[in-house]
């Protein structure tokens, strides 16, 4: 009787979960503080119990339509294909409509947190599949086969039979046309009379497309050849065929670099209407006119800085010879793991003197160095975060050129603030936290305003802090890093707005930061790569949790390390929605952002 009775149970329960209906009257004040020995190594149990009696209530929920996006973009994996898009519309629409008959104020307070910022989330998904449409109609014409190949993939989702006949026609005729286009396109370029009608962005574009969908096809393939006698006798050759015609139209398409020739970037940049969606997932009320300015401002302040210690150095106001000097104090080759790692030891013990922030001692015992490609550092040529860092520094195979300008660009006074930027406290940091608590909100809000914007606020906390830097070539790296973040607010957003080319970002990043040219393109490549937003969300970010703790540490509502503690164990979330749940703010169900955490009226923040 007693197992008919909890079966039953957790059937009721199943069935309220999948409707999303959540118990009321738990809207209390989110328990913020970190829960006691949460850092010990075990940790206080009795404290997470009591702490896991407070997590969202929508939690579950969160996960679920996470899991779900995910798993409709697995099952349909040709990302310019209508029936993805349908699909995950589809599926956007009917959680939207599922979350407007939720009883907002029956959710536990961080219920709440989630409730806006998982509506955020589905309004942002609506929007990029619009976007994804209309791209997908600039590609088309250069991409005449595409359905036909696209549906044999789809019908064997579908578990469909595939039809070996049909099959050898469609990679037959996609081979002849995509044949026929490469040789336009080459005929054109041998020619090179007049302006080409194709446009780089979109061939790009279509070129990025058609390699992603050529690794769906040859999964498409490897299910039937040699299995499937029929499919094998009728389609292995014009596979074979189409896949090489295929793989020669991406070429012609997006050409690789000529050795010795002048780099060409080339973006895709989303322009004002791209903008606006990401700046209200990222709860953002600024214009990217405001926060151009916003940039530029801090820009000003931090060269400012930079000639003050260009005087001390013996530089006067050039600080850009100070920078130089910097830059040469590069280790010989082999030897930069080790400066690093004095670098990590003297920040983490730094840190916990202070007691801003509690460190768990199994965070500092875990992380390791890892040395990048020369292919990867052509995208990042410096630190990458993480539990693993990797570490930027010239290998045997690079040319002189592209060794001097790694070292010179991974001196360890330039490096001195990435370390505790990627490491302890920042990325690794929030990542060895983050995946122990409201683990939820990561898959959902994925923003670079609390990721990256919690690494560099460090960067500007420990320069507050006059006995921080061991000398004036620390100060010069670090100030250099900082310009380059405010630089990213202004590149970034002009390239997106169509202002600026990404060459003008390359000069721009080389005459006005002090970048290598080499790391200055590899700079502006990742821009064209990474969301429209994510290279404004480094200082953005920073300035809001400066601005909050102000609000709330100057004020003296929370201690510095209960601030702290606080936002990394909330998980990541838009900083306007780390505001509100360390405020106790009262949030309604259509809450939007309204936080001008930086007047744009008034001189920069110091």
């Amino acid at each position: 009787m007693v197992r008919a009775m909890n079966r039953a149970d957790w059937l009721r329960a199943a069935v309220l979960l999948l409707a999303l209906q959540v118990s009321p009257a738990r809207a209390q004040s989110p328990a913020v503080t970190a829960p006691a020995g949460w850092s010990d190594d075990p940790p206080v149990l009795a404290s997470l119990v009591t702490f896991a009696h407070d997590e969202s209530d929508l939690r579950v929920a969160v996960v679920r339509f996470t899991q779900d996006i995910a798993a409709v973009e697995r099952r349909y994996p040709v990302e310019f294909s209508p029936a993805r898009i349908v699909r995950l519309r589809t599926m956007a629409e009917g959680w939207r409509a599922r979350l407007a008959a939720l009883d907002f104020d029956g959710l536990n307070a961080e219920g709440q947190l989630d409730f806006i910022a998982l509506r955020n989330r589905i309004d942002y998904k609506l929007s990029t599949l619009k976007l994804a449409e209309a791209r997908a109609a600039q590609v088309a014409p250069l991409l005449p086969f595409i359905d036909d190949l696209r549906l044999l993939v789809e019908q064997r989702y579908d578990r469909q039979r595939v039809d070996p006949q049909g099959a050898a026609k469609a990679l037959d005729r996609a081979a002849r046309q995509a044949r026929e286009l490469t040789q336009r396109i080459n005929e054109r370029a041998r020619l090179a009379t007049g302006k080409s009608a194709l446009s780089p962005v979109v061939a790009r574009r279509a070129a990025d497309e058609l390699r992603q969908f050529r690794e769906t096809l040859k999964e498409f393939n490897a299910f039937y050849d040699g299995y499937d006698p029929l499919y094998t006798w009728w389609a292995r050759k014009p596979y074979a065929d189409a896949d090489a015609a295929l793989d020669a139209y991406i070429t012609a398409l997006k050409p690789p670099p000529v050795p010795g020739a002048p780099t060409v970037i080339v973006g895709d940049p989303v322009l004002a209407a791209g903008l606006e969606a990401d700046l209200a997932v990222e709860m953002i009320p600024y214009t990217p006119a405001e926060l151009i300015t916003i940039g530029e401002r801090e820009f000003a302040w931090i060269e400012a800085r930079l000639r003050e210690v260009s005087r001390r150095m013996g530089h006067g106001d050039d600080w850009k010879a100070a920078l130089e000097y910097t830059k040469n104090r590069a280790p010989a080759p082999g030897e930069v793991p080790w400066a690093i790692f004095d670098i990590a030891a003297y920040s983490e013990k730094f840190v916990e003197s202070r007691h801003d922030v509690t460190l768990a001692p199994l965070a500092r015992e875990i992380w390791r160095l890892a040395m990048q490609t020369p292919e990867r550092q052509l995208i990042n040529p410096f630190f990458s975060g993480g539990e693993e860092t990797s570490l930027s520094y010239p290998t045997d195979s690079m040319t002189f050129d592209e060794r001097m300008m790694s070292m010179r660009g991974n001196s360890p006074h330039l490096n001195f603030p990435t370390v505790q930027h990627e490491i302890v406290p920042g990325h690794h940091y929030q990542a060895f936290v983050f995946d122990r608590f409201n683990t939820h909100r990561v898959a959902l809000n994925d923003t670079p305003f609390w990721t990256e914007g919690w690494a560099l606020y460090w960067e500007m906390q420990l320069w507050d802090a006059p006995d921080f830097p061991r000398n004036d070539p620390d100060r010069i790296g670090m100030l250099f890093w900082r310009l380059h973040r405010a630089a990213r607010i202004v590149f970034s957003l002009n390239y997106q707005l169509g202002r600026w080319t990404p060459q003008q970002c390359v000069e721009f990043l080389q005459n006005r930061v002090g970048h290598e040219r080499a790391n200055a393109e590899a700079e502006v490549r990742r821009s064209t790569i990474d969301a429209p937003l994510y290279q404004s969300g480094y200082m953005l970010g920073a300035l809001q949790l400066r601005a909050l703790n102000r609000e709330l540490v100057g004020s003296g509502k929370m201690s510095a390390r209960e601030f702290h503690d606080a936002i990394l164990i909330g998980g990541p979330m838009p900083i306007e929605l780390v505001r509100a749940r360390l405020s106790h703010q009262k949030l309604t169900r259509d809450f939007r952002s309204q936080w001008r955490f930086q007047d744009v009226q008034r001189t920069v923040s110091k």
